[in-house]
């Protein structure tokens, strides 16, 4: 058991991102496993009816991670949030929304900060803005009416 996370708290995004993703997983389970049963007779509907299950399950996955305790290290999973966003294909939309929702909360600072801490790297710190450096005094331009005559 690694005890190195313990004292690692979740921001409230995150929190907020791992609710949304079970949800939306729980959703997607459902709702592909409706679509399959209701479309199974059409070919051309079976993918679409295909990718919510397959989602779902990704998804109740990514956020059991990310609920554990201590915490796994994991990355911010963007491809799931832009298959969250794919699945309006099979018609749902409280899916796209979470998708959209995650990929807003995974580009704010303390979720970054987290992600970073959780996987052993240095937490993103702000870079200070670069002084404007005064200009460099400028040389009188050089005529040739100006040069020493000997």
């Amino acid at each position: 058991m690694n005890t190195q996370f313990t004292g690692l708290q979740k921001p409230a995004l995150v929190n907020a991102i791992v609710w949304m993703t079970l949800a939306s997983g729980i959703i997607n389970l459902l709702w592909g496993v409706i679509a399959v049963h209701s479309l199974w007779w059409t070919i051309i509907c079976i993918p679409f009816a295909i990718l919510p299950t397959v989602l779902g399950i990704f998804e109740v996955i990514y956020a059991a991670k990310l609920m554990s305790s201590p915490p796994q290290m994991v990355q911010p999973s963007t491809n799931i949030a832009i298959l969250e966003i794919i699945a309006i294909l099979a018609g749902n939309v409280f899916s796209v929304v979470v998708g959209i929702l995650s990929l807003v909360f995974y580009n704010d600072v303390t979720v970054r900060d987290y992600f970073a801490r959780l996987n052993g790297s240095d937490p993103l710190a702000p870079v200070p803005p670069v002084p404007p450096t005064p200009p460099a005094p400028e040389e009188p331009p050089f005529h040739e009416d100006d040069s020493p005559k000997s």
